[in-house]
């Protein structure tokens, strides 16, 4: 019984850590804890390697643009970032209008399975209704598998479509 009373205790904590965490779009001092994030992102994803001035780069220009989004996950008891993603807009000849790219949804590994993620992906959706999106898409890395569990998890389909690039 001394470890179910442990188990309980751990998740009491974790809710009540994720009741004290807020979701809010990024600002310019988020930016040395984002690149972190996508640090350890990119350090499991077979496609990216982590480059300290791209990543830089391109958060700023994600931060300047009126149309793009970086939603943050904040602790609120130290204001420290625990998660990130970010959404790009495209316009879909498909859908008739504004599509949203999510990207780069990352946890920081000792706060990942508490909902945090959910909570992230659920403010990308509520962004981009508000902003009339058709529809969101995202890319995964194929290798991931929990990843992939969660975005089916979390009600996203698999499409007939493959990525394809060209560097």
């Amino acid at each position: 019984m001394p470890n179910l009373s442990r188990f309980c205790k751990q998740l009491s904590e974790s809710l009540q850590d994720l009741q004290m965490i807020t979701i809010r779009t990024a600002k310019p001092s988020d930016i040395p804890e984002l690149v972190d994030l996508l640090k350890e992102l990119f350090s499991i994803e077979a496609d990216f390697d982590f480059d300290l001035e791209k990543q830089t780069c391109g958060l700023n220009l994600l931060l300047n643009s009126e149309k793009d989004c970086i939603l943050v996950a904040e602790r609120l008891s130290d204001n420290r970032i625990l998660g990130m993603c970010t959404v790009q807009t495209l316009i879909s000849t498909a859908e008739g209008g504004p599509v949203g790219l999510l990207e780069d949804l990352v946890v920081a590994a000792d706060f990942r399975h508490q909902g945090m993620g959910a909570k992230l992906l659920a403010g990308a959706v509520n962004w981009a209704e508000c902003l009339g999106f058709k529809r969101l898409q995202l890319l995964a890395d194929k290798n991931n598998q929990a990843a992939l569990r969660f975005y089916e998890k979390q009600g996203w389909e698999s499409t007939q479509l493959v990525c394809l690039r060209k560097c």
